[in-house]
């Protein structure tokens, strides 16, 4: 039993170096412009001097600083507004791969997606675009989700709303969930063998269940 409620959060800084990126060089045909938003995870580590790139083929082809940041406000260090320059047709199917650098965590993250790109198109401007750079770690490269009902329920344990549970891989945690009884979980590489913790609000009990699962895809 523990007195208060625990405090679980992924530790996502890392010791990577600012990428050395430069605008594109080249002349294109024409342009896409994107406008990309952090997640919410993500938001609390926002600063001026964070990077985002975007890369097509492998080519750097768009590069950007965050929107805005006024008098220390980092409220505008979430959005980057960039163009995305090419010679492709609208028809003609890339590889496009999304960059985004923070300055705080020394982290960088990355995601890429097989798509069509429409110069006529722009991404993120009638709607938010905010992609799922949590799931690009390149620290936790290995994402896997998690069920944890059948471990749980070996401890008759009845889950209600204020319940926490989180996953650790030794003492470095890897996943927090709070609503239902799945979660993402980040791994370093596949194998690594995962501890269960659960905390019943109610009764203010501490369930863990080690060596509970394991990483793999």
């Amino acid at each position: 039993t523990v007195i208060e409620a625990p405090v679980w959060k992924i530790d996502w800084t890392n010791n990577q170096e600012r990428p050395n990126w430069t605008e594109p060089s080249a002349i294109y045909e024409n342009w896409t412009i994107m406008m990309v938003q952090l997640e919410e995870t993500l938001q609390p580590f926002a600063s001026g001097d964070d990077l985002m790139a975007i890369f097509i083929n492998d080519e750097l082809r768009g590069l950007a600083s965050p929107a805005s940041v006024v008098d220390g406000d980092q409220t505008g260090a979430t959005k980057f507004l960039m163009k995305a320059w090419g010679n492709e047709t609208g028809n003609e199917t890339v590889k496009m791969s999304l960059s985004y650098y923070s300055q705080k965590l020394k982290h960088m993250f990355t995601l890429s997606a097989n798509i069509k790109l429409d110069s006529e198109e722009t991404t993120g401007v009638d709607e938010a675009f905010i992609p799922k750079f949590t799931l690009g770690s390149a620290k936790y490269p290995v994402v896997v989700s998690l069920n944890i009902s059948a471990i749980i329920a070996k401890a008759n344990v009845q889950p209600a709303a204020g319940d926490l549970f989180a996953v650790f891989v030794g003492d470095e945690c890897r996943g927090v969930g709070s609503k239902d009884l799945s979660l993402t979980v980040y791994g370093r590489q596949e194998g690594e063998i995962l501890t269960v913790k659960y905390y019943q609000a109610a009764t203010g009990k501490l369930f863990t269940f080690p060596e509970a699962a394991k990483i793999k895809k």
